[in-house]
């Protein structure tokens, strides 16, 4: 029986003399922890429902001589909705053209995209605005400074 309380007072005894380096290796534990916590990755383009944003898009031609030629073409509308999560994620614009309702899809990581330019923002209460297509008032929006 005294040895089995000897090898727990032993134990007891390395457990404290091991409580002394455990500092040093919980600093070591808790780097990965801290490495987690960073916050999440921003949005390559900060954008929200209701937005009249103009997108400058890269476009490929060819020419009649046969060659190519490259140019940033800038569609200007409304952000009806964000989807999706990570490289998935798209965005769609709306605009009228010509009295007849132009809508795109656009991914957030598309390389083609220069520049999301933000115009206005309109004060909106939902995320998704897929009612603006048959809407004719107008929404009241406010002025991005910048």
């Amino acid at each position: 029986m005294t040895d089995t309380k000897d090898t727990t007072e032993e134990a007891k005894a390395t457990e404290l003399s091991s409580a002394a380096t455990e500092p040093e290796v919980k600093a070591a534990v808790e780097e990965p922890k801290t490495a987690a916590k960073e916050p999440k990755k921003k949005m390559r383009w900060d954008i929200k429902p209701g937005m009249t944003v103009k997108v400058h898009q890269k476009i490929r031609e060819v020419t009649p001589k046969g060659e190519e030629k490259e140019r940033v073409q800038i569609f200007e509308g409304i952000v009806l909705g964000i989807r999706g999560a990570g490289a998935s994620r798209t965005f769609t614009v709306r605009k009228e053209s010509n009295g007849i309702g132009v809508e795109k899809i656009f991914p957030m990581d598309l390389p083609t995209i220069v520049n999301v330019e933000p115009v206005r923002q309109a004060k909106v209460k939902r995320a998704k605005l897929y009612g603006l297509k048959n809407y004719t008032k107008k929404l009241r929006e406010i002025a991005i400074k910048g």
